[in-house]
């Protein structure tokens, strides 16, 4: 059934946090879990998980149902476009959007949905946010994109080279919140984020 097919990437190998992404807490839940819960809220389904990284540690906290699959990506040590592709992989041919979220971005359901509404209002090939005139996350592809992420390497700027080709058919959703920009790369990003963001 058409829709927006959420990819949530959580196989990275965390190095420069220095422990799993995946399981630090945000709010009451483990980061993995609350992304999870705000893409459902958002209405984004069903949702593909890509694990790679400590796959056996972070694969319990998944619980997987007939919307939510989890694959795991041996090859994650050669870069994001590989969980990106595996993930893309999983996407069925007619649905309206493929959404695109790392687990170090978290974003409120209400942000995701906002997105996503812009997105199937616009039939644009591509949506994200920005705020004060900056691009954020997520971003959705277009179904008809599917071959060309699917065509992406670490060597071509992964999908920059997609979203490079379609220039003239970007959606843009402005936002009053900083968190559209947040990536939590650092335990010091990690703690800033959760004092200003965190629920």
């Amino acid at each position: 059934m058409p829709g927006i097919t959420a990819i949530l990437l959580a196989a990275g190998e965390s190095s420069r946090m220095g422990q799993p992404k995946p399981l630090l807490p945000w709010g009451d839940l483990p980061l993995i879990q609350y992304q999870l819960a705000s893409l459902s809220e958002a209405s984004a389904s069903p949702i593909v998980v890509v694990l790679g990284h400590n796959a056996e540690d972070i694969a319990p906290y998944v619980e997987s149902s007939p919307t939510l699959q989890t694959v795991i990506n041996p090859d994650y040590a050669e870069g994001k476009t590989t969980s990106i592709r595996l993930g893309v992989s999983q996407v069925r041919d007619d649905v309206d959007g493929i959404l695109l979220l790392a687990v170090d971005q978290p974003r409120p359901a209400d942000l995701v949905r906002r997105v996503i509404e812009e997105h199937l209002r616009s039939g644009a090939l591509i949506t994200h946010p920005t705020y004060n005139g900056r691009g954020g996350h997520p971003i959705i592809f277009a179904g008809s994109l599917k071959g060309e992420l699917l065509a992406i390497t670490e060597e071509q700027q992964g999908i920059r080279e997609v979203v490079g080709h379609h220039q003239d058919n970007i959606r843009t959703v402005a936002v009053e919140s900083p968190i559209a920009r947040v990536d939590l790369n650092t335990m010091d990003d990690y703690e800033s984020a959760l004092r200003e963001f965190g629920p």
